[in-house]
């Protein structure tokens, strides 16, 4: 059992997705996928699961394959137990067959001993079968699967009728009870709260099979990973494969890579600079300046001009072949200044304060108060359902609160990523500048734009130029991840609300975002199950909604 790739490429016209991507993952590799929104990874998990053809190179696959992607297919009428079903199908197959092979041996009885080992070969191979699927408790796996990742266990839920969660959560309980020999997930630990990410450690720890897995979570990737494929570009233009199973030593190679192609590029740009100052005062020298007049001597003025001709295209060429292609390193994250308060304001007074909000069957906090100072900080954490984002949102003014206060300083600015914005307010025709542009319109009709304070998505580092000059439906739900959190700091919020912050991103982009939560002078809202981000934010203020 294993899936391997050899020299896989993907790419549409003009534009290549990957290249060069080779590595094997067998029975007990547990292999992570990581790289920046855009670098093809939900792609390559595709072409590995066969959905999709490279382009070129190829993939090979023994055993049996579970897959969960990040958007679940609804197709009409089905249901949670369709999904069951679905997993369990292998394993109601092998007990169909375990009981014809048992059947088939005990119709022999005695009379097969010594004489007829085809009965008894396909027994022992229907009863190995059977105990790798765990037939005899399958039904019982998948109901602790949905159960512990916080998923319905009615059988009979309609999957329209589930949030984007739910679906997802579901879709994972089932594949996790499958049992396959290769399990391919995508960002798996972004709809689960802290228990369901430790069930779904334990379980992938002592996976028997090949697992690969494209993650954000840095906890998830220090805790069972045994090999990294980085799918950014190296200054060679192919993934890099890391053996190193901790984070930190990975992070450490390849920071340490970035740096020498920083350099190379650095030192690169510089002598191409150099070359070409001489080649212009090469030409130059072509000019009536250096020429004797005219009739004076014309032989000697064309030998001349000849000579330095020569000269110049000789250094064309010395330039051409000294010339070292070294790729733009990627893009880092370049955080807005953005400022604590409004001018004139009062320190000692919170920007943004809710008093014991209510939102039947979301949210109810009597007694509780929740204000933000200038330059404050807040984590919120609890498990799904607790009403993180729904607290959010009322401190955003986006849900109404059916009791208690809300109160916002006059001038105050706020910026709000929620856990499942996907651009959903902008047309996915609309290219990244246009909707840009019309974000900063609807808030600059709303009074909560300073034109003089707008934040350029351009100059943010989360998108290119090329990106942004795309359709919004042709990115990727990491690079729209991206623009919704330029979107978020568009009007350099005085207060920053971020939902989930690091879902969808890459690990490079969320310890750099990470930095800037930490010195930002804007008050900081996060709500998260990211126990990587809880750790690194552990000496701000909590408020657990866990008992809420």
């Amino acid at each position: 059992m294993h899936v391997a790739a050899k020299d896989v490429a993907v790419g549409h016209p003009g534009r290549p997705v990957l290249a060069g991507v080779t590595f094997t993952a067998a029975a007990g590799d547990r292999v992570g996928l990581v790289g920046e929104n855009g670098t093809g990874k939900t792609t390559l998990l595709r072409v590995l699961a066969g959905r999709l053809e490279p382009t070129a190179g190829e993939v090979r696959r023994v055993g049996s394959l579970a897959v969960v992607e990040q958007e679940l297919a609804l197709g009409e009428g089905l249901t949670v137990g369709d999904l069951v079903e679905e997993a369990l199908a292998d394993a109601r197959a092998a007990a169909v067959e375990l009981e014809a092979a048992t059947a088939a041996v005990d119709a022999l009885g005695g009379e097969a001993e010594g004489r007829d080992e085809g009965p008894a070969t396909r027994l022992a191979q229907a009863l190995a079968r059977a105990e790798r699927l765990g037939v005899w408790d399958a039904d019982r796996r998948a109901d602790e699967a949905l159960s512990r990742f916080g998923a319905p266990r009615d059988r009979s839920r309609p999957l329209a009728s589930l949030s984007v969660g739910e679906r997802y959560r579901a879709r994972l309980a089932c594949r996790i009870a499958q049992r396959a020999d290769v399990l391919l997930l995508d960002e798996p630990t972004n709809h689960l709260d802290a228990s369901g990410i430790e069930h779904l450690t334990e379980q992938l720890r002592t996976w028997p099979g090949a697992v690969v897995i494209v993650t954000h979570d840095r906890r998830l990737l220090d805790d069972i990973m045994t090999a990294i494929v980085d799918l950014d570009p190296s200054i060679d233009g192919r993934p890099t494969v890391y053996g190193a199973t901790s984070y930190a030593a990975y992070r450490f190679s390849r920071d340490q890579a970035l740096r020498r192609w920083r350099q190379r590029y650095t030192a690169e740009q510089a002598r191409r600079e150099k070359l070409a100052e001489r080649l212009d005062a090469s030409y130059e020298g072509l000019s009536d300046e250096w020429r004797p007049p005219k009739g004076s001597d014309k032989h000697r003025r064309a030998t001349r001009a000849r000579i330095h001709v020569k000269a110049a295209d000789r250094l064309v060429e010395q330039l051409e072949a000294q010339a070292v292609e070294v790729p733009a390193p990627p893009l880092t994250l370049a955080f807005p200044d953005l400022p604590a308060m409004p001018p004139g304001g009062d320190p000692a007074h919170p920007l943004v304060e809710v008093r014991g909000p209510r939102v039947p069957g979301r949210l109810d906090l009597p007694g509780v108060r929740v204000g933000l100072p200038p330059c404050g900080r807040l984590l919120v954490t609890g498990p799904n359902g607790a009403g993180k984002s729904t607290l959010l949102g009322v401190l955003a003014g986006t849900v109404p609160s059916l009791r208690g206060v809300r109160a916002v300083r006059p001038g105050v600015r706020l910026g709000l990523l929620g856990q499942d914005d996907a651009t959903t307010q902008d047309s996915p025709d609309s290219t990244g500048f246009e909707a840009y542009a019309r974000r900063a319109l609807r808030l600059l009709e709303a009074g909560a734009l300073d034109p003089e304070q707008l934040v350029a998505v351009a100059g943010l580092g989360l998108l290119t130029e090329e990106d942004l000059d795309r359709p919004l439906g042709e990115l990727s739900l990491g690079q729209r991840r991206r623009f919704d959190l330029a979107g978020a700091l568009l009007a350099a919020p005085h207060v920053l609300l971020l939902d989930e912050p690091t879902n969808h991103l890459s690990v490079a982009l969320v310890d750099e975002l990470t930095d800037a939560l930490r010195t930002t002078s804007a008050a900081v809202v996060v709500a998260t199950h990211d126990r990587a981000l809880q750790t690194d934010l552990a000496d701000w203020p909590v408020l657990d909604l866990s008992g809420g």
